[in-house]
């Protein structure tokens, strides 16, 4: 009880720093937020843009989608360009060429020798580097020579997003819909919020060398470079990551063998647990994950084909119904909702399980949940393709349309509606568990870490209403960040531990003391490198240098507990053969290890391959971003929710027989898809990309130049193979469920009974699975 005790303290203190310092990075990146001008005029004094048309601009380019068609300061889709990226290289090279056609008489400066070339962009660093901003009068001034340059390339924009076809083959190339901003003046300041983000990118900070990005993107014409100190904290979390590992292997190695004999129950504790009303209409929860999983699926297939067809779908002209910008943000969208299902209906499920206390009208709250969440998803869904086909307008967009934030895309009222949800799911499972919170029993620290992550997932997704509409772009995607990696990569993470926890001790495989000591330990080691892991997402989002430390730092951390996962999964598959009846829940133990094998490769290994600032500089928005974005969130997450979701099912129908060869063709599917779709496609391409960045700069690893050769279009069609293995596998996965309910088979008395004879009767006491012999 005491160590329980400490280890309580300990994560109590460690939450309270790790968020303060978060909290306090906030405040940093806040008041070093690249500025937002009044006015940009040239130095004759004409006006080029003013800070109403930037802002109108970032309104423009959310309603079109946003972060899911192309992306800005690197986060966002990989088809069209970054935008960032590629406005400053444009507007680079119409310098340059100015000045060759001026001073030269040349026709451009790519027609230059070396030693002109080597002059004029020591002289165009100098210029586009150079911080004009006057914080008295909040006015950028630029030299005639930049302002022809912008004009130049903000045509090129304006013709891009309509209808010119002098630009036809980039639109298709970027799987862009005709007509994407249909309104002229829209054109025209979406290009101005492009080049304030670039400017952001080359500009450098008042008393500094590097720009309020850090130096990013990688743009050799303006000497953009990775900074010393990308080099610096990449080392050090290198180093904080091996120090971490040798700690816990140091902790393994001291508690390995202390563990005593444990138990084993010769019956299925579980099949004593009474299904309570509340419990039984958490299926449909259950049936709509799989139409939500079926469904993201499908988009996943149709947003991977356009990126070698562009605006087409096998010849049909899908990209003037489904634009890529909608299919997207719908899988992706779909990816978080769904999983989240998954554990919301565990929640449910679990809460009277725990208990055995069912409160008044559960169930009606319950099944009120669920009309919400349907709700929600076809109001959301609806508000966003109305949004990006440009019928609902900039004044409803940001309450019932598309945000443009990437896994944040529902409009406002949707996530208030969405956050209203999670409050009542989170009294409906609080006030189940409540009277097993009240008595003193040696299970409540694990049944308190499960309500303590209930209620960080409920309130922690209140990040997503911090901001506003017009609140700066590096704070909005600093909480951003706090919704899609504290939410979901932490709390999340959290709750699935203890609630695996307590589905073993349940079941009896697992003593109570060792499993509560065991969770409180992996919940402190989640949190250490989660919290302020959040930064490393922000290193290149305008803002400081400490925040890109601490990210660095912290960030290595994260894969420490990763490094030791395949020993829980080699004793979550002991456990899954400790007795005769833990047959029943083989697949959903078989989850639970697929769950451990791609958090180490998935958000371990893909993962720390991005995470290192160095690493991040050249890789983010490239393929090796997806690579750990599908690895992680479905190896990791989606396969807890399948496993989780078993679980329930067989608590909920405990005297059928499942369907074994369909759940083994659904598992193996899944995973081996899962592997070549990374081996085969996003592995090789997102390779291919670092070396064309490293080589030419970031803006030509995401070109239409480099993305639209053959071979490139080869790997996407490498695809094929694992995106239809998977497929089969989410399909085996519905067809399993829809036949507990539609073709459900008992299980045999006699089988049951031998499976028991040929076990330890009497419970006799057996070795538990950590137990060295």
């Amino acid at each position: 009880m005491t160590s329980t005790r400490k280890l309580w303290s300990l994560l109590g203190v460690l939450l309270v720093l790790s968020f303060a310092v978060l909290l306090w990075s906030g405040n940093q990146i806040y008041q070093k937020a690249p500025p937002m001008p009044e006015r940009v005029v040239a130095a004759d004094g004409r006006v080029i843009y003013t800070q109403a048309e930037i802002e109108t601009g970032r309104q423009v380019w959310q309603s079109m989608g946003g972060m899911q068609l192309g992306s800005i300061w690197g986060h966002g889709g990989y088809v069209a360009p970054d935008w960032s990226a590629d406005w400053l290289h444009r507007e680079a090279v119409a310098v340059l060429d100015g000045w060759a056609r001026r001073d030269f008489g040349a026709p451009g400066y790519a027609g230059l020798n070396a030693e002109r070339k080597a002059a004029l962009q020591g002289r165009l660093a100098a210029a586009m580097r150079r911080n004009t901003y006057d914080a008295g009068s909040a006015t950028i001034t630029l030299p005639p020579e930049r302002a022809a340059a912008i004009a130049e390339v903000s045509r090129h924009y304006e013709s891009l997003f309509g209808n010119d076809p002098a630009t036809a083959a980039l639109r298709e190339a970027y799987a862009m819909k005709n007509g994407t901003v249909p309104d002229a003046e829209h054109r025209r300041v979406l290009s101005a919020f492009f080049w304030w983000t670039a400017w952001a990118a080359v500009t450098e900070r008042p008393d500094s060398a590097v720009t309020y990005t850090n130096n990013w993107p990688s743009e050799p014409l303006v000497n953009n470079r990775p900074p010393p100190s990308t080099f610096l904290w990449s080392a050090f979390s290198v180093t904080f990551l091996l120090a971490g590992i040798g700690l816990l292997g140091w902790h393994y190695a001291a508690s390995h063998d202390r563990e005593e004999p444990h138990r084993f129950p010769v019956f299925d504790p579980m099949r004593n647990i009474r299904v309570t009303p509340s419990m039984l209409a958490t299926a449909k929860y259950f049936w709509v994950l799989l139409a939500l999983f079926l469904v993201q699926i499908l988009f996943g297939a149709i947003t991977a084909h356009y990126q070698v067809e562009g605006q087409l779908v096998y010849g049909y002209e899908m990209a003037e119904v489904l634009p890529y910008s909608i299919t997207r943000t719908w899988h992706t969208q779909l990816a978080v909702l769904w999983i989240a299902v998954a554990w919301l209906a565990t929640g449910l499920y679990i809460g009277p399980a725990v208990s055995g206390y069912e409160p008044p009208y559960q169930r009606l709250g319950v099944n009120v949940l669920w009309v919400c969440l349907i709700v929600i998803v076809v109001g959301s869904f609806t508000g966003q393709w109305l949004a990006v086909m440009q019928t609902l307008g900039l004044e409803y967009n940001f309450w019932f349309g598309h945000q443009g934030w990437e896994y944040a895309d529902m409009g406002r009222f949707w996530q208030i509606f969405l956050f209203i949800g999670l409050m009542l799911w989170l009294f409906l499972v609080g006030r189940a568990l409540w009277p097993t919170l009240r008595v003193p029993s040696e299970g409540r620290s694990i049944i308190g870490l499960l309500f303590l992550s209930t209620v960080a997932i409920g309130l922690f997704f209140g990040a997503a209403l911090m901001w506003g509409e017009r609140t700066h772009l590096s704070m909005v995607e600093y909480w951003r960040w706090w919704l899609v990696h504290l939410w979901v990569e932490g709390f999340f993470e959290v709750f699935a531990t203890a609630v695996i926890a307590f589905l073993f001790t349940r079941l009896g495989l697992l003593a109570v003391k060792t499993a509560t000591v065991a969770v409180l330990f992996a919940t402190i080691v989640f949190m250490a490198g989660g919290v302020l892991g959040t930064l490393h997402h922000l290193y290149f989002a305008g803002t400081p240098m400490a925040v890109l430390a601490l990210g660095a730092s912290f960030s290595a951390l994260e894969v420490v507990p990763l490094a030791y996962i395949g020993f829980e999964a080699y004793h979550n598959y002991r456990l899954g053969g400790a007795t005769p009846w833990m047959r029943r829940y083989r697949w959903p133990v078989m989850f639970f290890i697929a769950v451990a094998f791609w958090n180490l490769v998935g958000a371990g290994l893909f993962g720390f391959l991005i995470n290192p600032p160095l690493s991040l500089y050249y890789m983010q928005g490239l393929n090796l971003t997806p690579l750990h974005g599908h690895t992680a969130l479905f190896g990791v997450y989606g396969m807890l929710g399948i496993g989780l979701a078993l679980f329930c099912l067989r608590g909920m129908k405990p005297e059928l027989a499942w369907h074994e060869g369909i759940l083994k063709t659904s598992f193996w599917c899944l995973n081996i898809g899962l592997a070549l779709m990374a081996v085969l496609t996003l592995l090789p391409l997102g390779t291919l990309q670092l070396f064309a960045a490293l080589e030419h700069g970031y803006w030509y690893a995401r070109s239409a130049e480099f993305m639209q050769q053959p071979w490139v279009d080869l790997l996407v069609w490498m695809r094929v193979p694992g995106d239809t293995i998977f497929s089969i596998g989410g399909l085996a996965l519905a067809l399993f469920v829809v036949g507990l309910w539609v073709f459900p088979r008992r299980e045999g008395e006699r089988r049951e009974a031998e499976a028991i004879q040929r076990g330890a009767p009497g419970g006799a006491e057996a070795k538990s699975p950590r137990q060295r012999p």
